[in-house]
């Protein structure tokens, strides 16, 4: 069973699609405000639950960082009968999911937000134990609730399975080796307060992306959960900025 908030959502408008991407054991829900902006400035928008989130950790236990990169890929296919165009917008994982279908597919261009390289030492990654001994295993995972936002952009798994952290940082290791390939245009979006992720992450991004159209915006007042922090106004307007600016090709 799917939680509330945890459903794809899919907002129809114009030839330029959005393929929104949300985070490591997050809901689409933590998406779909910005999802609401974009559409109401004319883009069409989809989500795509990732395969495993929305409705237990041991169900996200047993997939891998390629399923929820299929899972993406139905967006893009979903988008690409109704767009010419189609851009990504990742939070956290999505963005690095992003990145990755921005080097095989035909995308326009890639914001990420808050996109890990570098995991906060706060999140004491140093614990974690072998691949081979994270087998039905799960760490609780606190995670710090947004005023002022729908009730349902909150909600993520009060666990994560072990082994799906191994298979975040695998993604993490595709992302780097892909970076190079990444010739779209590149936005990279960091809050200064994160401590899920290391703030060097969006400088490692933007030096190693092989773009040659980049920009690096720090948003002073949020912490990781961009889409939905207290810098939400500013990263809507930079998102829509960056979908509407045009770059040569």
């Amino acid at each position: 069973m799917i939680i509330n908030g945890g459903e794809s959502f899919f907002l129809p408008g114009g030839k330029h699609g959005v393929l929104l991407c949300h985070g490591f054991t997050a809901t689409p829900a933590e998406m779909l405000p910005l999802g609401q902006y974009l559409n109401e400035k004319g883009f069409t928008v989809a989500c795509m639950r990732l395969a495993g989130h929305s409705t237990s950790p041991e169900d996200m236990a047993r997939m891998t960082w390629q399923d929820w990169l299929y899972s993406n890929c139905d967006g893009y296919t979903i988008l690409a009968g109704f767009c010419d165009r189609i851009s990504i917008v990742g939070q956290s994982m999505g963005g690095l999911l992003g990145l990755l279908l921005a080097t095989r597919a035909k995308v326009d261009r890639v914001a990420c937000l808050a996109s890990p390289i570098y995991i906060h030492e706060d999140r004491q990654l140093y614990r974690l134990p072998p691949r081979e001994k994270c087998a039905n295993r799960y760490k609780p995972k606190r995670r710090r609730q947004i005023e002022n936002v729908p009730a349902e952009c909150n909600i993520s798994y009060g666990e994560m399975p072990l082994m799906c952290v191994h298979e975040l940082l695998d993604l993490i290791e595709e992302a780097k080796k892909a970076l190079p390939r990444m010739k779209r245009p590149i936005m990279v979006l960091q809050g200064l307060n994160d401590h899920t992720v290391r703030t060097r992450s969006a400088e490692y991004i933007y030096e190693i992306a092989g773009s040659y159209e980049k920009e690096l915006h720090w948003l002073e007042n949020s912490g990781h959960l961009l889409s939905i922090d207290k810098d939400k106004d500013e990263v809507y307007r930079l998102v829509e900025d960056f979908l509407n600016k045009k770059f040569e090709e």
